[in-house]
């Protein structure tokens, strides 16, 4: 598996997280998140269009991946993830930055998002639901707001 979105951090620290993160941590091991953008755009029977938008300080909980996919940074900016590993690292994307990460049967990244700059940060993220991993369901409510959007 290519763990991609933490190359190349430029800090890395595998310090305890707090109990309020490692708590909504253990919620998503019970029940795993697949929306891993904050909005679904568009959906097909070959992929799944999600997009991030973060304001100054905002987060988007943890969320799984197990299909493959890309995503690339729009907006650029400076972020914080908390890995299923323990490690918390800091990034700064450029727009434009493209990533690609691919997942074998039964692989999976848990991991969340914060902007820690001071304007919006936006990423586009490409999901391919023809991938080693059945694809998880979406919820309705998600599936209504693109419906909705549309």
């Amino acid at each position: 598996m290519a763990l991609t979105m933490m190359e190349p951090a430029e800090s890395s620290t595998k310090a305890p997280w707090p109990a309020e993160l490692k708590a909504e941590f253990e919620r998503e091991s019970k029940n795993p998140n697949p929306c891993v953008g904050t909005s679904l755009l568009s959906e097909n029977d070959k992929v799944r269009v999600w997009i991030i938008r973060l304001a100054p300080g905002e987060r988007v909980g943890f969320h799984r991946h197990v299909l493959d996919y890309f995503w690339t940074s729009v907006s650029g900016g400076r972020g914080r993830q908390n890995l299923m590993d323990g490690t918390t690292v800091e990034c700064t994307y450029q727009p434009g930055e493209t990533r690609h990460e691919t997942y074998g049967s039964g692989e999976y990244k848990v991991h969340d998002l914060t902007n820690l700059g001071d304007k919006e940060m936006v990423f586009m993220t490409i999901e391919f639901l023809n991938s080693a991993n059945k694809p998880m369901a979406i919820p309705d409510a998600v599936r209504k707001e693109m419906q909705n959007a549309a």
